[in-house]
């Protein structure tokens, strides 16, 4: 059992998406035992699009199961995308595409962020979510980046 365990601690350790800079936390449940429920927010740079910042704010959860990396933490998240530099592309877009993700719970949750192109107004879409093996959740938000017109977005 002990084994199952340990396994399950490294596979929760490993991350699908880009690593995210912390960029603050606040404390909103104190904990006398681990660490207190918070309110953390990331910033992530698009790996496809240069110039572009999103800043996901999420609950973390405290106290022992939180501090041990077993507690699921809750499917609320605001997102907040913007241009942080000249905007360029490497290659061409799909249409929708997750950019990154991040675990929520142990093994059975994640927090998702979503690329959608715009293309009749030229924007790009990002969309946060959180979804479980069996059920997600609908709780969601947006946030969109404007791309000047006189460079279009090149999509597959």
């Amino acid at each position: 059992m002990k084994r199952i365990w340990i396994a399950l601690l490294a596979l929760s350790s490993i991350s699908s998406g880009m690593a995210a800079d912390t960029v603050g936390e606040v404390d909103t449940v104190f904990k006398f035992i681990g660490p207190d429920h918070k309110i953390v927010v990331d910033a992530y740079d698009d790996p496809k699009v240069a110039g572009v910042s999103c800043y996901v704010s999420r609950a973390k959860t405290g106290g022992i199961k939180g501090g041990l990396g077993l507690a699921e933490d809750k499917s609320e998240a605001s997102i907040a995308c913007r241009q942080t530099g000249p905007i360029s592309f490497a290659k061409a877009l799909p249409k929708q595409e997750e950019v990154f993700s991040e675990r929520a719970s142990l093994i059975f949750k994640k927090l998702r962020v979503i690329r959608m192109v715009d293309a009749k107004r030229n924007t790009l879409v990002y969309l946060t979510y959180s979804d479980r093996v069996i059920e997600g959740s609908p709780q969601n938000s947006v946030s969109a980046v404007p791309v000047e017109r006189s460079q279009p977005i090149p999509l597959k």
